[in-house]
C-alpha cells in the first residue's frame, strides 16, 4: 500500500531533511479519539507516529493496543495538556465542546497549548453542519452565513472562530469540517435499525426535513485529506451524495433491513411524542453541497450514498488517501 505523501513533496523534504531521523516521520495527534478518531489512526498506522489525548485512564491499554501513544489529559484542565505543545506535526481535533454555555473553552485551551512551542504543520477541526441552522430545504455551501438555533451549535461556532484565529495568528493551515449525521454498520448506534425496531415515528411528507449523512470511514478519510490538502482557514462540508428527507431515509433503511416502515405523524403530534433532542433534528432542513470536499480535498467517497453504506459492512481495512 503506497505511503501517504504531502501534496508539496519538495517543500516537505526541505523542511524535514535537516532533522534527526527520529523526527522525520510525521507525528499525528488525535484529540477526541472516539470512533472516528480510531478510524483515522487505522488509516495512518505505519505511516505516522500516532498520539491520542484521552481523559480516561481506562482507555490507555486500548489505545496502546491500537498502536497509539496515549496521553492522559483533560481539555477542562489546562495544566494537564501543556505536554501537547510541539509534540505533533499534524493535529486532528474531534473533541466535543462543553455541554453548556455559549463558548467552547476546551478548544481555547487546546489552541493555547499548541501555541506554547513550535506549531504543527496543519490543524483540522471537526465541527457540525448544525451551525447553518434551518435553511428551509435550501442548499448550504460553505460561504453561507451561520445561523445556529441550538446551544450546542452555537458552541461549535465559537470553536470554529477560535480555530480560524489560531490559523491566522500562526500561519498554520487550519481547516474546519462541517459534519452531518455519521453512520456505519460497525458503529455503536450507527444505523437506523434500533430506532426502526422501536417504531419511532417520522414526520409526514408535508412537514418533513432534508437530512445529510456521511459514512464514518469516509469521514476519517476526509480528516486525513484535510490534514495534507486543506487550504488555510478553509471550511469543508463533509457529506455524501444522498439527497433524502428524513422520513424517506428511514423508509429506505426499513426496506433494506426487511423491517416495517416507521409511522408518519404531523409535526404537531410529534411534539407530544418525541424527546426535545430528536425534535431539534426534525426542525432544521438543509441540503449540504460537497463540491469542495471532492475538488479541493480530492476525496473519492467509498460510500457515495446511504444505500452503499447501509448495505456494506465495514470489515475491511480502510485504504490510504492517495
Amino acid at each position: 500500500m503506497p505511503a501517504l505523501r504531502s501534496p508539496y513533496p519538495l517543500l516537505y523534504r526541505s523542511r524535514l531533511g535537516a532533522l534527526p531521523v527520529r523526527f522525520r516521520r510525521e507525528r499525528v495527534l488525535v484529540v477526541g479519539c472516539g470512533d472516528v478518531g480510531l478510524r483515522v489512526t487505522r488509516v495512518l498506522r505505519g505511516r505516522a507516529k500516532l498520539f491520542a489525548l484521552t481523559s480516561s485512564a481506562a482507555r490507555l491499554i486500548e489505545l496502546r493496543a491500537a498502536g497509539i501513544v496515549p496521553l492522559l489529559g483533560n481539555l477542562d484542565d489546562r495544566a494537564s495538556i501543556k505536554r501537547l505543545a510541539g509534540l505533533a506535526t499534524r493535529v486532528v481535533h474531534l473533541a466535543p465542546p462543553p455541554g453548556s454555555g455559549q463558548n467552547d473553552q476546551r478548544t481555547l485551551t487546546l489552541v493555547r497549548a499548541l501555541r506554547l512551542r513550535s506549531p504543527p504543520r496543519s490543524l483540522v477541526y471537526g465541527s457540525t453542519s448544525g451551525v447553518y441552522g434551518d435553511c428551509q430545504g435550501e442548499t448550504a455551501i460553505e460561504t453561507r452565513a451561520v445561523n445556529a438555533s441550538t446551544s450546542r451549535a452555537i458552541r461549535r461556532i465559537d470553536a470554529e472562530k477560535q480555530i480560524r484565529r489560531y490559523g491566522e495568528a500562526t500561519s498554520v493551515p487550519s481547516c474546519i469540517l462541517r459534519i452531518p449525521g455519521i453512520y456505519a454498520p460497525d458503529r455503536v448506534g450507527g444505523t437506523p435499525r434500533e430506532r426502526l425496531l422501536k417504531g419511532t415515528p417520522v414526520l409526514v411528507a408535508a412537514d418533513d426535513v432534508f437530512t445529510n449523512h456521511i459514512h464514518a470511514d469516509d469521514l476519517a478519510r476526509a480528516c486525513i485529506a484535510a490534514l495534507w490538502r486543506g487550504k488555510p482557514q478553509r471550511i469543508y462540508n463533509v457529506n455524501d451524495d444522498t439527497c433524502l428527507k428524513m422520513g424517506d431515509y428511514f423508509d429506505l433503511a426499513a426496506d433494506l433491513y426487511g423491517l416495517p416502515r416507521p409511522p408518519r405523524v404531523p409535526r404537531s403530534t410529534a411534539m407530544e411524542q418525541l424527546p426535545p433532542m430528536l425534535l431539534s433534528f426534525m426542525s432544521e432542513s438543509r441540503r449540504l453541497d460537497n463540491t469542495r470536499l471532492k475538488k479541493e480535498l480530492r476525496l473519492q467517497l467509498h460510500y457515495p450514498t446511504v444505500v452503499h453504506g447501509l448495505q456494506t459492512p465495514t470489515l475491511r481495512p480502510v485504504p490510504a488517501i492517495r
